[in-house]
């Protein structure tokens, strides 16, 4: 246990000092969803009384596209630097690489998102202290973490890594946006509580499966 969990920790370490270094990433993300936020606000002019119902699609249609720009640059080091080759033939777990870099990008998300979810409370008029969007935010974003970086790493071996990441992502997670944004409608006002535990269940055994799927396939995505 410790020949997995000390390089994994190291590999995030790593991560968590790059960025801290460059600010690159979380900067990026965080300008892009004040923008998001900006022109949805100004562009439907919700009433008083639509914004509630608003609220929950569109913060999580700004999570996600954050977090394609987020998990795009999850490889994106290493391959600029010829690292990546490196890391694959170090004597290090597959499970370990690919879980280092979820765990990674599941800390810059929720930084972006801690960022950005006050911003989206005072402009569309709800509350961010709930426990429930808490939760829907935590296993989302977990979700968010696992599939966008396995596709990154598969998207990081193509040359157009920029489009393919959006096209494998959206289509997988959307099973999650949806339960989020249920989960957050019923949070923020604009839905009910109907049935909440339901689609946070749904959210972790999404999560779960993916746990054990996405490393998985990581070890053949890198093989070829």
């Amino acid at each position: 246990m410790k020949d997995f969990l000390g390089p994994m920790a190291t590999m995030v370490w790593k991560d968590i000092v790059l960025e801290a270094r460059s600010r690159e990433l979380v900067v990026s993300v965080i300008v892009f969803g004040l923008l998001l936020v900006v022109v949805f606000n100004f562009a439907l002019r919700p009433a008083p009384g639509q914004a509630a119902a608003l609220a929950p699609g569109l913060l999580w249609v700004a999570f996600a596209f954050a977090a394609t720009l987020a998990m795009n640059r999850a490889f994106i080091r290493e391959q600029e630097a010829g690292a990546l080759e490196g890391l694959l033939v170090s004597p290090v777990s597959r499970d370990a690489i690919f879980l280092a870099k979820a765990a990674a990008s599941f800390i810059f998300m929720l930084l972006v998102e801690a960022a950005l979810l006050p911003a989206y409370g005072a402009m569309l008029e709800f509350s961010a202290l709930s426990w429930t969007l808490g939760a829907a935010i935590l296993l989302a974003t977990l979700g968010f973490a696992l599939i966008g970086t396995l596709f990154s790493a598969l998207a990081a071996q193509t040359r157009s890594r920029e489009i393919m990441l959006p096209v494998l992502f959206f289509p997988i997670i959307t099973p999650l946006i949806i339960a989020a944004v249920a989960v957050s409608g019923g949070a923020t006002g604009g839905g009910t509580f109907t049935g909440l535990g339901r689609w946070l269940l749904l959210m972790g055994v999404f999560d779960a499966l993916f746990l054990v799927i996405c490393p998985w396939v990581f070890s053949f995505v890198v093989e070829d």
